[in-house]
């Protein structure tokens, strides 16, 4: 699988040892001898270092000595090491020599520092960003080919992916790097390519959706600074096309694995296509109803779901005929969210003296349903969802109280737009000569639309209130 011409064996050195003559020995050295030897071998040290950066960075066309790139690396990487700084320079006038990217397939494949082989990817990623475009076709198929190759080799082997889990995520993301040259125009293939081999192994799936959820950060979320519009649309416009292949895959994972850890990544995966996908995949298949009422319910899986049912309950500016789809999610979350925990519980003790899941948990939990509120409050404010409506309040009541100031941020967003709302609904029957007051949650007026409002948030306001009073800023002193 090399695209290199050049041999790639490594260089051995002999060193050959002489022994004292046993009947001579030397006197004992002097503190100043010591000293003398000590700095003869720091400098010896620093020499050899020098001498092995040179080596490697010799163009006389010598074969690359993969050992004394370790050696060099070792050193860069050892802090207390004399030579680093000397190592490290080595290091940088290596990576910005114009061909060592051809010699990376010869680092990760012979190099026995792990550091080694991330400077390799490293080189070789330099390589795919800056040159791609000026090498032979040969050449990007030889590299493309190896690192599919490599990937798989690793991600075929459990026991391999577990040991090689950071050098596989690096390597995933070298392969994203190269989809972002290649796909979809030189590389129709990948999705159907993907998905197929999927199929065989659930441990190849697992880093196939890996590689899925990066491609698809790198196209929604990254790629305003470092790929050109028109690119940009042509792999968005691919993405859409094909996803038909990845949600059903998708979905079929979810319905039949019983692997917790490829189900957790499926998650997570579907978590960033769901702020793109077509909403056909969400309210027009079980996706929500496998959600809510199969993974939500499990703990090793809840906060994973909750980002998927948050990245839905965000989707705003849609056609009313959604709004009954909206009304019977958030009905069906509030429904579960009371088997977990209910409305009157104290979060303020399991936030603190939880585990960090449960944090998480809470903080997600507030994102949730300030969102989901900010988004379809009107819509949620029908006779079937009131009571609902009212219980999913409360949890934020409660939610609020916790002892964080960015989870009490989220959620003080949510307080103000329904403030707000109440606010500009009391000024509007004002203007129209009805009197009474929306706010004025003491007064039994009747009101029609004004008094429904009124009396449906009052209890809620009133938590909401000594909540806000609670989380005041005291006076450092008060003087009477």
């Amino acid at each position: 699988n090399s695209w290199t011409s050049s041999a790639t064996k490594s260089v051995t050195t002999t060193v050959e040892f002489i022994p004292l003559d046993q009947g001579c020995r030397p006197p004992p050295p002097s503190p100043q001898t010591h000293s003398r030897n000590n700095s003869n071998s720091t400098m010896a040290a620093s020499n050899g270092i020098e001498a092995a950066a040179q080596r490697l960075l010799s163009p006389n066309g010598a074969e690359f000595d993969v050992t004394l790139l370790d050696q060099v690396v070792a050193a860069a990487y050892n802090p207390i090491d004399p030579n680093r700084a000397v190592a490290n320079k080595a290091l940088m006038a290596l990576q910005d020599t114009p061909d060592i990217w051809t010699k990376a397939d010869a680092i990760l494949e012979r190099a026995q520092n792990p550091q080694s082989r991330f400077f390799g990817l490293q080189v070789l990623d330099d390589a795919i960003r800056t040159r791609w475009r000026v090498l032979p076709p040969e050449q990007r198929e030889g590299i493309k080919n190896y690192v599919v190759g490599k990937v798989i080799q690793i991600s075929q082997d459990e026991n391999l992916m577990t040991t090689e889990k950071v050098f596989l995520s690096k390597l995933n993301l070298t392969l994203v790097q190269i989809l972002k040259q290649e796909w979809p125009h030189n590389w129709p293939s990948f999705i159907p390519d993907l998905v197929g081999s999927s199929k065989t192994s659930e441990i190849l799936c697992e880093n196939n959706m890996q590689i899925l959820k990066l491609l698809s950060e790198e196209v929604f979320d990254f790629s305003r600074d470092q790929m050109v519009t028109e690119k940009v649309k042509t792999m968005k416009e691919s993405l859409n096309s094909e996803f038909s292949a990845i949600y059903y895959l998708c979905e079929f994972i979810l319905e039949h694995s019983k692997r917790p850890s490829l189900l957790k990544v499926t998650l997570q995966t579907l978590q960033r296509f769901l702020t793109w996908i077509p909403l056909g995949f969400i309210f027009q298949t079980q996706l929500i109803d496998i959600l809510l009422n199969r993974f939500f319910p499990e703990h090793m899986f809840r906060n994973d779901t909750l980002d998927c049912l948050t990245e839905v309950a965000s989707l705003t500016d849609l056609e009313p005929k959604y709004d009954p789809l909206f009304r019977k999610l958030f009905s069906g979350f509030v429904a579960q969210l009371g088997n977990i925990f209910s409305p009157e519980t104290d979060l303020t003790q399991p936030f603190e003296n939880g585990s960090e899941e449960d944090c998480i948990f809470i903080q997600h939990l507030a994102i949730f349903l300030s969102g989901f509120l900010k988004a379809h409050l009107k819509a949620l404010e029908t006779s079937e969802t009131q009571q609902s409506l009212i219980t999913g309040l409360y949890y934020l009541v409660r939610v609020s109280e916790v002892n964080d100031v960015e989870i009490f941020r989220i959620c003080l967003e949510a307080w103000h737009m329904l403030a707000n709302d109440l606010y500009q609904t009391d000024n509007e029957f004002k203007r129209h000569g009805y009197g009474g007051s929306v706010l004025n949650l003491g007064n039994n007026g009747n009101n029609n639309a004004a008094a429904s409002r009124k009396f449906m948030y009052g209890p809620v306001l009133t938590g909401v209130r000594r909540v806000m009073i609670a989380k005041m800023a005291k006076p450092e002193e008060v003087l009477i």
